[in-house]
């Protein structure tokens, strides 16, 4: 089969990809790219952005290009991008939850307050910000999908891990209450829990792994696309851990 015909789960289908210029966010956009959707990059390093962008680009599909540093965004600039989607493209299907911010472990009581708070922002109330201001475009499509990268609780919930352990662990409670809010509406709510990847943000943690369990992001790509895809139903309401 060539890859003119190969499967294309999502096409017709728009999607949002928070962090895109990331690891497994530049995987899943150029995955779900090429799985037929009308991908919006978004994250805050506009040069690793515009590689996304090109990529995706060279493949006969054109992606939306929206820099924004989640840190500092209001809700303001959330319903700005809001009606920015829908004026461009009248629609959206999908929003993948990959942007992540983590400086490194450090005991709670030398954490500084300001990095504690920063950390619980960009990787929960944000994230939550912006599905929010999402969510009636969202509720306008026949099928759609919001889809929250939770890491693993039993991992970040020792010690050291900080205010981005404790965003993860509200991640999971968002995922199951916002699920229970929309079982009834066109709006799909699941986790995506990958196992190690070799990302910027796991070095970070650990310096000098050696950890052979660790995968390429990529290979977590089907995944997500799996998730924004109608065949994602099969996993509403549920943080789904799939194997590389």
């Amino acid at each position: 089969m060539g890859a003119s015909d190969a499967p294309r789960p999502l096409a017709g289908r728009v999607v949002l990809v928070t962090g895109a210029n990331g690891g497994l966010g530049s995987a899943a956009a150029q995955a779900s790219a090429g799985a037929g959707a009308t991908v919006v990059l978004l994250g805050r390093k506009v040069a690793k952005l515009n590689r996304v962008y090109d990529a995706i680009a060279a493949n006969g599909s054109e992606p939306l290009l929206y820099p924004l540093d989640l840190e500092g965004a209001s809700a303001d600039d959330y319903a700005e991008l809001a009606s920015r989607i829908d004026a461009e493209l009248g629609r959206l299907d999908g929003l993948l939850h990959c942007a992540a911010d983590f400086a490194g472990l450090t005991p709670l009581l030398q954490t500084d307050p300001a990095a504690f708070a920063r950390a619980v922002h960009v990787n929960l109330t944000a994230p939550w910000w912006l599905t929010q201001a999402l969510l009636p475009l969202l509720s306008r499509a026949p099928d759609a999908a919001v889809v929250f990268t939770v890491d693993d609780p039993e991992r970040v919930g020792r010690a050291y891990w900080g205010g981005y352990g404790v965003a993860h662990h509200g991640l999971a409670g968002l995922v199951s209450t916002l699920h229970a809010e929309l079982a009834n509406s066109t709006v799909r709510v699941a986790g995506l829990r990958p196992g190690p990847m070799r990302t910027p943000l796991r070095a970070r943690a650990y310096a000098d792994d050696a950890d052979r369990s660790a995968r390429d992001a990529a290979l977590y790509a089907p995944a997500c696309v799996r998730l924004l895809s109608a065949a994602g139903r099969e996993h509403r309401g549920q943080i789904w851990t799939p194997a590389p």
